[in-house]
């Protein structure tokens, strides 16, 4: 079942669901906005990925501050830092999707999933289309949806981007 702009304000309310900072106007009607953040990373041009090399993802990425905006270049792929910190309960699960706006400027990203049970500061891969944009910070960019689970799961999440506080690249 998804969750209605009714439920998620409860779920808020009761404290199940921590959505930090939220405001109504970023409550939707089954879902919540969220907004572009401070940070994001680049992928260095040329840059080799080795699976084996628990630190080789570090060493493609160059991280930049966001103080007005950023520019998305034709085609490129950024890991965009959201605005707000998020504590999933056990019994919901989120659905990310890019606001239509952006899909309508080519802009998209991959199907991400937040698990029951993170928290933390959630990074989006953002994909840019045909034209550079220029986004600017703290824009509502993607709706989170929440379903919730038939019971909360045994083994909440606690992987590797658990608290994130930063931008954060892949982990192997």
């Amino acid at each position: 079942m998804i969750l209605s702009d009714n439920d998620i304000k409860e779920a808020i309310t009761s404290g199940g669901l921590k959505i930090s900072p939220i405001s109504d106007d970023t409550i939707r009607e089954n879902g919540v906005d969220l907004k572009v953040g401070t940070e994001l990373l680049r992928f260095r041009p040329g840059g080799e990925i080795n699976l084996l090399d628990k630190l080789s993802p570090d060493k493609v990425y160059i991280k930049e501050e966001i103080k007005d905006s950023f520019v998305l270049n034709p085609h490129e792929k950024v890991l965009l830092k959201v605005y707000e910190e998020i504590k999933m309960p056990n019994s919901l699960v989120g659905f990310c999707n890019l606001r239509s706006t952006f899909a309508r400027l080519g802009v998209s990203i991959p199907p991400t999933i937040v698990d029951a049970g993170f928290e933390g500061f959630l990074t989006i891969l953002i994909i840019g289309g045909e034209e550079k944009v220029t986004i600017p910070a703290g824009m509502r960019f993607l709706h989170l949806v929440f379903s919730t689970t038939k019971t909360p799961v045994g083994k909440p999440y606690a992987g590797g981007y658990q608290k994130s506080k930063d931008v954060t690249g892949a982990k192997i």
